[in-house]
């Protein structure tokens, strides 16, 4: 024989957790955080076919295109020290010397999921800096960004790395 009784509080501790079940699965669900994308960005290469300029300003430049992308709250930046460890692990040597395909295995060995290749040039009084932002995963070019300025200054030049950084937002 079974009591009724018995059984009642069993119900009703039942009903109660199933009842505080869907109260909690009713409550408002925090905001997701967004994650930032993971990016790595290579030094730029000179194409002056002279080694006329005093310094090569490929590292220089892209700290500045590193700094734009990271103030931009957007990106995750891999410090440029894990793309040289990469290289120093892999025996490759300078970066000028890597292939843009290696490098994309690089990206993907330090956990970038996009890269920012580029170069610039200067020309008389004229200095071109192009960049592009390519996808880790399939090496397909999604954006690219072309600036240029006609001041010998490198603090304008500075100006146009970041002002380029920035037309690669997605």
């Amino acid at each position: 024989m079974t009591n009724a009784s018995g059984s009642f509080p069993i119900r009703l501790f039942v009903a109660a957790v199933l009842i505080m079940g869907v109260l909690i699965g009713c409550q408002s669900m925090p905001i997701e955080e967004k994650r930032l994308r993971t990016i790595a960005v290579w030094d730029l290469e000179n194409l002056n076919q002279t080694d006329s300029m005093a310094l090569d300003l490929g590292e220089l430049l892209a700290n500045k295109v590193i700094e734009a992308l990271s103030e931009s709250g957007k990106w995750n930046v891999v410090e440029r020290e894990q793309l040289i460890v990469a290289l120093e692990e892999l025996n490759l040597g300078a970066t000028s010397m890597v292939s843009d395909s290696t490098r994309l295995k690089i990206g993907k060995i330090v956990g970038a999921h996009y890269m920012v290749f580029g170069h610039y040039m200067q020309m008389m009084q004229m200095m071109q800096l192009n960049l592009r932002l390519v996808d880790v995963a399939t090496g397909q070019i999604l954006k690219s960004a072309q600036r240029s300025t006609f001041d010998k200054d490198i603090g304008k030049w500075l100006e146009v790395a970041k002002a380029a950084a920035m037309d690669l937002q997605i």
